[in-house]
């Protein structure tokens, strides 16, 4: 069932629980993990822990109480990188970019492998006309950003225009390269 609030779930039907992605157990209530389903009433192919891939919480329900809703997705498993211990989405850096008015809203992600530590570095292409002074501002910018919100301290490098490699015009958002190394 739908609400302005979120979607409210038929805990009749389904039971719904927040797994951690990364070791499978049960969250607590209001915690942030992925969002499984296990059916209730369904006799002829069961599911048990239909894993969505989904990032969200479920929050108590209001327009039905005894069904708790859920808040609204903030991301995908698939999408979720590991540096350092710390979870990252890359739509957690694409918010703190897009704050920053001197970059354009085309980034990229480059992780690679110093000794045993991962290491991020955001390459992010500035606007036509910025600077090099304002430039360095915004390389600060998104470093106390990201620092700040994520908790990752990353190697910011704004580049000129036009200059992050594309592919069919679309932006390869991160570069892996700690296997490689």
């Amino acid at each position: 069932m739908e609400t302005k609030d979120g979607l409210h779930v038929w805990e009749d039907h389904f039971y719904p629980e927040i797994v951690d992605p990364l070791t499978d157990e049960v969250l607590p209530g209001g915690e942030e993990g992925e969002l499984t389903f296990t059916t209730l009433t369904k006799e002829a192919l069961p599911v048990i822990r239909y894993r969505t891939r989904d990032l969200t919480r479920l929050l108590p329900g209001t327009a039905r109480p005894a069904f708790r809703r859920i808040q609204k997705i903030t991301g995908r498993c698939d999408d979720m990188l590991i540096v350092r211990g710390v979870n990252v989405f890359p739509s957690q850096i694409e918010e703190i970019v897009l704050r920053v008015p001197s970059v354009a809203p085309h980034f990229q992600l480059e992780l690679t492998r110093r000794g045993r530590m991962d290491h991020m570095a955001v390459r992010i292409e500035a606007r036509p006309g910025v600077g090099p002074e304002r430039r360095a501002d915004a390389a600060t910018a998104i470093a106390r950003g990201v620092k700040d919100g994520v908790g990752l301290t990353v190697e910011v490098e704004v580049v000129d225009p036009e200059t992050l490699e594309r592919s069919v015009g679309k932006i390869r958002r991160v570069k892996d390269l700690r296997r490689e190394g």
